[in-house]
């Protein structure tokens, strides 16, 4: 298991950043639903996006099936302290227990380009990077 918290405001304006170029997707259901629709394996090399769960779930069966699903799927993952606060990071009055940061926007037309494009790319790659640091920190 990976834990950890938000430790910078970064980390939510990442979340922010995502839901207003929508590849923010929120809740158990489309999570699950992007999760298996990705490519399995080894062979996976490109993650479809970044896992972040709540770890105040209760019942904690409602969302312990999604990180095997991860794994199965090579697909980082975190835990976040609070689902109020993942929901506030996602731009949602409702708390939220899961949501999965993609990198690409999911049905956008190839010609259609959001300004900040760049820039969000880089905010990615900057959740992924602190994502994996967290993950290598952790002894299980």
């Amino acid at each position: 298991m990976r834990f950890s918290q938000f430790r910078e405001n970064s980390e939510r304006a990442n979340l922010a950043t995502a839901a207003k170029h929508k590849t923010l997707k929120r809740g158990v259901k489309e999570v699950v639903k992007a999760l298996r629709k990705s490519p399995q394996g080894a062979a996976n090399t490109a993650a479809p996006g970044v896992v972040i769960l709540a770890a105040d779930i209760s019942p904690m069966d409602v969302i312990s099936h999604i990180p095997v699903l991860c794994e199965d799927h090579n697909v980082p993952y975190i835990f976040v302290s609070s689902r109020a606060d993942l929901g506030a990071a996602g731009n949602t009055k409702r708390p939220t227990s899961v949501v999965m940061v993609s990198e690409a926007r999911v049905g956008a037309k190839k010609a259609e380009t959001i300004e900040g494009d760049e820039e969000f790319a880089e905010v990615y790659k900057d959740l992924v990077k602190v994502v994996e640091k967290e993950s290598r920190n952790v002894r299980v």
